[in-house]
């Protein structure tokens, strides 16, 4: 099957995690967001989703290793119908290391994700099913604690995925020295907020903290992989 024309985007692009509260949503006006099932608010879907440049809508596979929450994936998939207009739905993986079950539900929707904890030899089948889905396919690690020290893993799996897929690394930009990547997804626009603000304290309000963030990201160098040069992680 011949992938489409052009699936990679002109810019790297870096979705804005779903936002906590209505400052955050004004704030990402006009950017990049990713809205998951897991904290998605409806206030976001009616006051803020049209505003926002692109839509990358997730199940909150990461919640529900996290936190507790539950996933329902016919409800999810009964949500995300809501978005006609979304980049791409990714489909219900499980990331703590149960790729059957990912594997069953991806018979219901959605692009796939290929996880640091998965066979080796699951990555074809997975982009089988990533041709038939609008060739996205998700890449992503299990924290442990955190997300380093999986370079080597990340650039054996990049080299692995064909030319002509979207490669999006699940909250890995960290990683976007890496080029092969399209997209990535981050919480480091409201997090970097909070600590910002501790440090300036009453010489900077939360709002102003969150602008500061956004700039930090959007100036955020970014290596190209083989190259000298320098490039910009573009949120527009």
């Amino acid at each position: 099957m011949t992938p489409p024309r052009r699936v990679r985007p002109a810019k790297m692009m870096v979705f804005f995690s779903s936002p906590r509260n209505q400052l955050q949503a004004h704030h990402a006006n006009g950017f990049p967001v990713l809205l998951s099932f897991a904290v998605c608010s409806p206030w976001i879907e009616k006051g803020y989703s049209s505003s926002f440049s692109h839509l990358l809508i997730d199940s909150g596979a990461y919640s529900e290793m996290s936190s507790g929450f539950t996933l329902d994936p016919v409800a999810y998939f009964e949500w995300a119908d809501r978005f006609p207009s979304a980049c791409a739905v990714a489909g219900c993986d499980s990331i703590d290391g149960d790729w059957r079950l990912s594997l069953e539900r991806y018979k219901l929707g959605g692009f796939p994700t290929f996880h640091s904890t998965d066979p080796e030899g699951l990555l074809p089948d997975l982009l089988d099913i990533s041709r038939e889905r609008g060739w996205w396919i998700g890449i992503g690690v299990k924290p442990n604690p955190t997300r380093s020290g999986f370079g080597d893993w990340i650039a054996r799996t990049l080299d692995r995925i064909p030319e002509g897929f979207h490669v999006h690394g699940w909250a890995l930009c960290e990683y976007s020295y890496l080029s092969r990547f399209d997209s990535f997804d981050s919480t480091a626009w409201w997090r970097n907020a909070l600590s910002i603000r501790a440090k300036l304290g009453d010489w900077c309000s939360y709002s102003e903290a969150l602008e500061l963030s956004i700039k930090k990201l959007i100036r955020e160098p970014k290596a190209v992989r083989g190259s000298d040069s320098q490039g910009r992680l573009d949120l527009a």
